[in-house]
């Protein structure tokens, strides 16, 4: 049963819907105005809403060299993208998911810094290309919702036993193409939850009349754009460099007998009806050699009664004994609040990416035996000291690291589609879209 306010503004929007249809001739037009094109539960999707989505969605096909779709196909891509994100946002919500504008400023905050500007900056590029900073703002916020949304429902909830890291590796080692990594982009078909013989067979066929526009020549992210409904359909249905460890087994076995270039024929999988294209794909049995580095170091956190001032001026004063002989593992027992304080700091050998990126560049630039000025990082103040440093081959420890996260990616994957699918299932959702593009 609809809400009286939520009828209210159904009707509310029918009304300006019509007030906006062009007058008669002779007399002066009225401007349109939005209008709703879905209803996802008790929520709108409008066309301003639509129309803005379309266009920045164009604007990355064409960054990809990816011809556009007919108009009216991509309306509905789109459309059917937004509400999935539409039910998921609102799940997140009543469930007590939020963020706030704090984090979202600190995620803007990341990004520009990644792109080597600041936020004023950074702001000011997004505008130079069309992108208004506000509602920049509310996607990324949504996108934060949703990968938090993922994390609770998904991704932890999978584990990984070490049965089936030995399993795997035992099978690659039986396989003379074990270490092949694919370059893949795929198409999906997805299938109903629950799906009658019918819509099984319109799924199917739609799946063969995107194979049929392949084989015709078109573009394969045009055709991924015209007919997935992958969430990575807007581009080009592209999965990126996977092992066969990240990819259903029938995804594996048909790309095992593919060469660059290939398109596969239609698929069957739980999910629905896929097609594969294999872009490129390569060897992953080389050595990793590693430069590692024994590190300690000393923390001072911050806390509402330790301010940064005063973390950095102790951390001073700790440097300052062992410029003049302190024992680094004594004073790492007396002062330091890390869990390595037992151990007199000691980190062990650590790889590189393992620590936060602060400490590890000034770790990085500090010679055996040298002690740096403090250092800040999210976790608070630290002395960093350089035991010694060496070159590791890490190629048995990366292929196992390896084969534990593509088993957890694969898992989380195929769990997220299906939770998302059964999560769109549940849902209400009744379509207003008119094909006039």
């Amino acid at each position: 049963m609809m809400k009286p306010l939520f009828r209210f503004l159904l009707a509310l929007s029918a009304l300006l819907w019509a007030v906006s249809l062009h007058a008669a001739e002779g007399r002066p037009r009225v401007q349109q105005l939005d209008r709703i094109v879905a209803i996802v539960n008790n929520d709108v999707i409008t066309q301003r809403e639509l129309t803005d989505r379309m266009g920045v969605i164009a604007v990355q096909l064409k960054k990809q060299g990816t011809p556009l779709p007919p108009q009216e196909i991509l309306a509905k891509q789109v459309l059917e993208r937004m509400i999935t994100e539409k039910v998921q946002l609102q799940y997140a919500k009543d469930t007590g998911i939020r963020v706030d504008d704090n984090q979202v400023d600190a995620t803007i905050q990341r990004i520009a810094q990644q792109n080597g500007v600041d936020v004023a900056g950074f702001r000011q590029t997004l505008e130079k290309e069309g992108i208004n900073f506000a509602k920049f703002r509310e996607e990324l916020r949504n996108e934060i919702i949703i990968a938090r949304l993922r994390e609770r429902e998904v991704d932890n909830k999978i584990t990984v036993a070490d049965s089936e890291v030995e399993n795997l590796l035992a099978a690659r080692a039986a396989l003379s193409g074990g270490g092949d990594e694919y370059n893949v982009a795929h198409i999906l078909i997805a299938v109903p939850e629950n799906a009658s013989p019918e819509q099984i067979q319109e799924s199917k066929a739609k799946a063969e009349a995107a194979l049929a526009e392949l084989k015709k020549g078109v573009n394969f992210g045009q055709v991924a754009a015209s007919f997935s409904d992958a969430a990575d359909a807007m581009d080009g249905g592209q999965l990126g460099w996977r092992s066969p460890a990240r990819l259903p087994s029938v995804f594996a076995e048909a790309l095992g007998k593919m060469k660059s270039g290939d398109i596969s024929p239609v698929l069957r999988s739980p999910n629905g009806f896929h097609i594969l294209k294999l872009l490129d794909h390569r060897s992953s049995n080389t050595p990793l050699m590693v430069q590692q580095t024994h590190v300690r170091h000393i923390l001072i956190k911050t806390n509402e009664a330790v301010s940064e001032a005063d973390a950095k001026r102790r951390l001073l004063l700790v440097r300052d004994r062992l410029v003049h002989g302190g024992d680094f593992a004594q004073l790492a027992r007396l002062y330091s609040e890390d869990g390595s304080a037992s151990r007199g700091g000691d980190l062990g050998w650590v790889n590189p990416g393992d620590l936060v990126p602060e400490f590890e560049k000034a770790m990085d630039a500090l010679k055996p035996g040298e002690v740096s000025e403090p250092v800040k990082s999210p976790f608070g103040w630290h002395l960093i000291q350089v035991l010694e440093r060496r070159t590791q081959d890490m190629s048995k420890e990366r292929t196992k690291l390896q084969a534990r996260q593509e088993i957890r990616a694969r898992k989380a994957d195929e769990q997220y589609q299906d939770w998302v699918r059964q999560l769109r299932d549940r849902a209400f959702v009744e379509y207003r879209l008119e094909d006039k593009y």
